[in-house]
């Protein structure tokens, strides 16, 4: 028992030593200070005015902010944390509308992601957000054409905004992140092996708490769906709790109108949630 309690107790000081490490080493967010914020050198000034001017007259019309953001990387962090820090720093959208959206772009990481206000995550959902990044942004990222992608992206976020709903999917995106069932292997997978390795260390509990968190988060990484990825997580939760890793059986914000700081751009303190989608190129 004592021996069980001493390699517990050294497995929590490792992890919070991870967890300060990672957190002291985190990419910071920068301050918002226009519509479109480019760390990167990627767009030129005429680009990023024209992106600019397109994000303002939509504000202006519907009141909903967009902005865009890229950054080199957002490493050790994976992109939907790091979006989100961002969300909740900039809190863009209306306080208690939360009508904002962000498009992030870390581009030595070949990565992006949509991050959505509530308000908005009935029209621009975590689905309609992937469609987006699959088949109109990435496209042009895999030819280099970083500033078609994010003015074809953001002109299609716009009009899904506005009421107009996305062309009819290509077959191979049919039914393809929005059913959970095809990620079910691999949530027996992960919750059989990564629980067979917690539980024992941490007790029957919190090994299937901590199991169903680290499946979430690699399903929220794979699928780019938060809805998918808290299905996983709790499937995953439920299998270790109940058939213990590989001796066991079965399978399993802030609410935020505009706000303008120092006469320039400036969130409204719009809330987000982490929904939204995330992709590759």
């Amino acid at each position: 028992m004592t021996a069980v309690r001493t390699t517990s107790t050294a497995a929590l000081f490792v992890l919070i030593l991870c967890w300060s490490f990672l957190v002291g080493a985190q990419v910071a967010v920068p301050p918002l200070t226009g519509r479109v914020t480019d760390q990167t050198a990627t767009l030129t000034a005429d680009q990023t005015a024209s992106l600019e001017q397109t994000l303002r007259t939509f504000e202006a019309k519907k009141g909903t902010q967009l902005a865009v953001l890229i950054v080199p990387s957002t490493q050790p962090e994976a992109i939907e944390q790091y979006a989100l820090r961002v969300a909740d720093q900039w809190k863009l959208g209306r306080k208690k509308v939360d009508n904002g959206a962000i498009l992030v772009i870390a581009k030595t990481d070949r990565a992006l992601r949509i991050e959505v206000g509530y308000g908005l995550e009935g029209v621009l959902n975590d689905a309609t957000s992937k469609r987006i990044i699959s088949e109109i942004i990435t496209p042009s990222f895999k030819q280099g054409d970083f500033y078609g992608g994010i003015a074809a992206g953001l002109d299609q976020m716009i009009r899904v905004i506005d009421g107009e709903p996305l062309p009819a999917p290509n077959a191979q995106t049919i039914g393809g992140v929005t059913d959970i069932r095809q990620f079910g292997p691999l949530i027996f997978i992960l919750a059989l092996v990564i629980g067979s390795v917690l539980r024992p260390v941490l007790g029957r509990f919190p090994g299937a708490l901590v199991t169903g968190g680290v499946v979430a988060v690699i399903a929220w990484l794979v699928a780019g769906a938060l809805f998918i990825a808290l299905g996983a997580g709790v499937m995953a939760l439920l299998f270790t709790l109940v058939g213990g890793g590989m001796g066991g059986y079965g399978m399993g914000g802030h609410r935020g109108g505009f706000g303008q700081g120092g006469g320039g751009f400036g969130g409204g303190g719009g809330g987000f949630g982490g929904g939204g989608a995330s992709g590759r190129w």
